[in-house]
């Protein structure tokens, strides 16, 4: 999906995503830069209630870096593929 930015700097979010993601009204976007790539990430009215049962094990930076590992990964092979 494209959509063109305005003359003002503005971006329309296509209905399709805007629904699958929850996106309304005042929520609130995520802009992330990674070398020459844009993520745009909606973030959660309530953050912390998102998190909620994870508490059972500690997550510690050596998992966060596999978790990252992987999702790279997966990031490369779809931008090959």
């Amino acid at each position: 999906m494209q959509t063109k930015v305005s003359e003002r700097g503005q971006v329309s979010i296509p209905a399709k995503i805007r629904k699958r993601f929850q996106i309304k009204p005042k929520t609130r976007l995520e802009w992330i830069v990674e070398q020459d790539r844009i993520i745009l990430l909606p973030v959660p009215q309530d953050p912390i209630s998102t998190f909620r049962g994870r508490g059972g094990k500690q997550y510690t930076t050596a998992d966060l870096l596999a978790d990252r590992k992987v999702e790279r990964m997966q990031e490369n092979a779809r931008d090959k593929g």
